[in-house]
């Protein structure tokens, strides 16, 4: 599979969990990835493992420097951006009432903030090439409300309207932004929780990140040309509610 042969990508938060899911699925498609995470023995891992498509380098994505410094090093081994996943985030649960302030400002740092500082690391290499893709890694919590997620969710609905808005700034530079929203994922952050509870939606299992892989490298392809400022929900159903029960 090549639909991505020429695409030089830079994906954050990709060391682990569904962030390597995707990186995994872009290099299968023919995309040259840097892997931007702040897990340094991870990510050089996985860059070793995948070999000469890959690289890593440190990034911090609430630091703007941090993010200079990612674009320099992509430039340097493949050369301009034409596709950013931003993929990295952080949860913590607390009720609205209980969830701390420095909790909360740290939260959107990473969520909201971190790809704010992304987009407008990668606009000029794309308004130059005259295309680019632009993925956010939303969550299911942006479409529906959930409980104990406040600081969360709250930073995903926020970058659910982030990609929207960058959707009209940027179509004109033929650059499409879109947002990817993932239910419950195997990864890291879902480590411990039973899968026995996945029973009830449509879909009854967890995810996989092989399933967020796929959508990723479908809205980077140029089979998605035609798409942007567009909400895609990999959830097995999540978001519809849990199955009626019969009778």
């Amino acid at each position: 599979m090549t639909r991505l042969d020429g695409t030089v990508a830079l994906l954050t938060g990709g060391a682990r969990g569904m962030g390597a899911g995707e990186v995994r699925r872009l290099v299968q498609e023919g995309a040259k990835v840097v892997i931007g995470d702040v897990l340094d023995e991870e990510g050089e891992a996985l860059a070793a493992e995948l070999g000469d498509a890959t690289r890593f380098v440190h990034l911090d994505v609430r630091d703007s420097a941090s993010w200079a410094a990612a674009l320099k090093a992509t430039h340097e081994a493949f050369g301009p951006v034409t596709l950013l996943v931003n993929n990295a985030g952080i949860l913590t649960q607390a009720p609205v009432d209980a969830t701390d302030e420095a909790d909360l400002r740290r939260i959107y740092d990473v969520n909201l903030v971190g790809p704010f500082l992304g987009m407008q690391a990668v606009v000029s290499d794309m308004k130059a090439a005259g295309k680019g893709v632009i993925i956010n890694v939303a969550s299911a919590a942006a479409m529906v409300p959930m409980p104990m997620l406040a600081a969360y969710a709250s930073s995903k609905w926020g970058l659910r309207g982030l990609t929207k808005c960058a959707a009209i700034d940027l179509g004109r530079y033929g650059i499409r932004v879109n947002a990817v929203h993932p239910g419950a994922v195997r990864t890291p952050m879902t480590a411990g929780v039973p899968e026995e509870m996945f029973e009830i939606y449509a879909v009854p299992r967890i995810g996989e990140p092989e399933d967020i892989g796929a959508i990723v490298a479908f809205l980077a392809s140029d089979e998605a040309s035609f798409i942007t400022g567009g909400d895609f929900v990999v959830d097995g159903g999540m978001v519809l509610g849990p199955l009626p029960q019969a009778g």
